[in-house]
C-alpha cells in the first residue's frame, strides 16, 4: 500500500492506494504552516481506512512549500550568482529582470568570471582560479550562504561548472552550491535564474524535508518518502533537498497524472478545479505536455522542466461580486469553511452558487436559498465559458478533445463545454491530485545537443534512449517497467555541423519493498 498527499492552496488531499484500488480518500483544510495540515490529513486517512501504518510501503507528497516561499519572498538564503563567461555576457548581469523585492529577499550578489564554452564545445576563455578565490572571499565577507554557478553552454560542456564548484566548495565549507547544467536547459539567463532560485531555496529544502520526514514518522509510518516533480515523476528526499525547484508545478502535474490514472485516457485535456484556481493542460502518453518556452515563476524567467498549464483565477473559493458581475480571481482559499455563505459566512463564493444550483451538497443549503436564480444561472454560464475558453487555448488541434474534469471544484464544470465537447468526471475525481502523487512513476531524461553526421541519427537516438532508461532505473524504477514516453528532435539550422537538440524521457514503476 502507498499513501499519496497533495497540498493545495485550499485543501490537503490524501489517499490510500493498494495497487490500482483506492482504499480511502480524505480532504482536510490546508494550514498556514502546511506541515501540520499534512499531519491532519494522515490522521484523517487512518481514521477513514483503519489501516496499520506499518503496512504502508511509501508516502508520496506534492507540496507547495517551495513555490510559496519564492512567491512570498520569504525563507530565502542570501545567494551569490557566479557566472563563467567573460569576456562575453557582460551586457546583462545575473538577476537582470528580477522583481526588485526578490533581489532584496536573496540579498543577490553577482560575480562575473572567465570561462564558458561555445555551442560546439570550444572554450571561450580558460577558467581563472584567482577570480573564483576573490569571489569566495567577498561571498564569505558578506555572509552569503548559497552559490549558483552558471557557465555559458554548460549543457553542452559542464567542465567549468564542475571545476568551479570544487574550488568554491573547498573555500566556502557549509555553503550550498547549485550548478546550472543540472537544473535548466539551453538559454543562459533563464537557466541561471532557475539555478539562483534553487540555491536560495536550499536551506529551506533541508528544513522542509526533515519536517516532512518527522511528520510521516510521527504518524507511525516507517516507509520511504518521495516528492512529486514538475514532470509527473517522483524524486527521493535527497534529490528534493538538492533540487527544490523541481517541485514548483507538482500540484497541477499530480492532478493531470491522476486524471490519466482514473480515466484511462493517456491523451486528453485535463481541467483541474481547486479552491483557488483552475489549471488546464494536455496529456500526451499519460504525461503532461511540457512547455517549450521559458516559464515565468514569481516574475522570474526560467527554463527548467515545467508542464504547459494554463491557470485561471477560478475555483470553489472564488469570490462572486454582483455589481458588476465578477468571478474571482481572488479566493477565500482555505478559509472557505468559515467565510462562504453555506458555512455561515458572509462571502458569496462559487461553492455557494454550486450548492444553490443543486450541483453540490456542501454545508447548509438553506443558507443560499435566497440567492436570485437568475444570478445563479448567469454565474454558471460564465464559469462554463471561462473553462471552455481555457481548454480551447491549450489544445493543439481543432479536433474533438476528450476532457477530464478533476479536483474538488470540478462540480463547477458543466457536463458539456461549448465548442469542445462532453466532460468526463471519473470516480474519485475530487482527490485526483493525491492519486496522481500516489501512482506516479520514476523518470529519467536526457536533453543534449549533438552534431549529427551522415548515418549517425539512429545511433545517437539509441544512445540517448538507453541513457534515459538507465537514469530512470538508477533513480529507483523497476528495470522491466521502464518505457520511452517522449522523444523530441529539434534541428538547429542556425548552428554549424548539423546541430540537433535531442530530448528523450523514460519512465517506469517505482520499486517498493516491505
Amino acid at each position: 500500500m502507498r499513501i499519496g498527499i497533495d497540498v493545495g492552496g485550499t485543501n490537503t488531499d490524501a489517499v490510500l492506494i493498494d495497487g490500482r484500488t483506492v482504499l480511502a480518500e480524505t480532504k482536510t483544510a490546508t494550514t498556514e504552516d502546511v506541515t501540520s495540515g499534512i499531519a491532519d490529513a494522515l490522521a484523517a486517512l487512518r481514521a477513514a481506512a483503519g489501516h496499520d501504518p506499518a503496512s504502508v510501503q511509501g508516502v508520496m507528497i506534492g507540496t507547495t512549500h517551495f513555490v510559496n516561499a519564492l512567491v512570498e519572498g520569504r525563507d530565502l538564503a542570501p545567494t551569490a550568482a557566479v557566472r563563467l563567461g567573460l569576456p562575453a555576457t557582460r551586457a546583462l548581469p545575473p538577476m537582470s529582470g528580477w522583481p526588485e523585492r526578490l533581489v532584496r529577499a536573496v540579498r543577490g550578489r553577482s560575480y562575473l568570471c572567465h570561462g564558458g564554452h561555445e555551442i560546439d564545445g570550444r572554450t571561450i576563455s580558460p577558467l581563472r582560479r584567482d577570480e573564483l578565490e576573490r569571489a569566495a572571499e567577498d561571498i564569505r565577507r558578506r555572509g552569503l550562504r548559497a552559490v549558483a554557478v552558471s557557465s555559458v553552454y554548460s549543457p553542452v560542456n559542464a567542465e567549468f561548472e564542475i571545476e568551479a564548484a570544487e574550488i568554491l566548495g573547498a573555500l566556502l565549507p557549509g555553503v550550498t552550491i547549485s550548478l546550472s547544467h543540472l537544473i535548466g536547459r539551453m538559454g543562459l539567463l533563464e537557466r541561471e535564474n532557475a539555478t539562483v532560485v534553487n540555491a536560495a531555496l536550499g536551506e529551506l529544502a533541508v528544513r522542509i524535508c526533515a519536517g516532512l520526514g518527522a511528520t510521516v514518522a510521527a504518524a507511525g509510518i516507517d516507509a520511504p518518502l518521495y516528492l512529486s516533480q514538475n514532470d509527473g515523476t517522483l524524486m527521493d528526499v535527497e534529490h528534493a533537498r538538492r533540487f527544490p525547484v523541481s517541485t514548483f508545478a507538482s500540484g497541477p502535474t499530480n492532478s493531470m497524472r491522476g486524471a490519466a490514472f482514473l480515466s484511462g485516457s493517456g491523451d486528453c485535456a485535463v481541467v483541474d478545479v481547486g479552491g483557488t484556481t483552475t489549471d488546464v493542460g494536455m496529456l500526451r502518453n499519460g504525461f503532461p505536455h511540457e512547455a517549450g518556452t521559458e516559464i515565468s515563476v514569481a516574475g522570474i524567467r526560467t527554463n527548467f522542466r515545467m508542464p504547459d498549464v494554463l491557470s485561471i483565477g477560478l475555483g470553489g473559493g472564488s469570490r462572486v461580486r454582483t455589481d458588476p458581475l465578477r468571478i474571482g480571481p481572488d479566493s477565500v482559499g482555505y478559509r472557505l469553511t468559515r467565510e462562504a455563505l453555506v458555512f455561515g459566512g458572509d462571502t458569496l463564493t462559487c461553492t455557494d452558487v454550486a450548492v444553490a444550483a443543486g450541483m453540490a451538497d456542501i454545508g447548509d443549503a438553506r443558507l443560499v436559498r435566497g440567492l436570485d436564480p437568475e444570478l445563479v444561472a448567469v454565474v454558471r454560464e460564465r464559469i462554463g465559458e471561462s473553462i471552455g475558453a481555457a481548454v480551447d487555448r491549450v489544445r493543439t488541434s481543432g479536433a474533438t478533445t476528450t476532457v477530464v474534469a478533476v479536483g474538488g471544484g470540478s462540480i463547477l464544470v458543466p457536463d458539456t463545454l461549448t465548442g469542445v465537447g462532453r466532460v468526463h468526471r471519473p470516480e474519485h475525481h475530487a482527490t485526483a491530485n493525491a492519486i496522481g502523487a500516489a501512482t506516479a512513476q520514476i523518470g529519467g531524461e536526457v536533453d543534449r545537443m549533438c552534431s549529427v553526421g551522415p548515418g549517425q541519427r539512429e545511433r545517437l537516438l539509441d544512445e540517448a534512449k538507453q541513457e534515459a532508461v538507465g537514469k530512470a532505473v538508477a533513480a529507483g524504477a523497476a528495470p522491466g517497467s521502464v518505457q520511452i514516453v517522449d522523444v523530441d528532435e529539434v534541428p538547429l539550422a542556425y548552428l554549424p555541423g548539423n546541430a540537433t537538440r535531442i530530448r528523450v524521457k523514460a519512465a517506469g514503476d517505482l520499486v517498493l519493498t516491505g
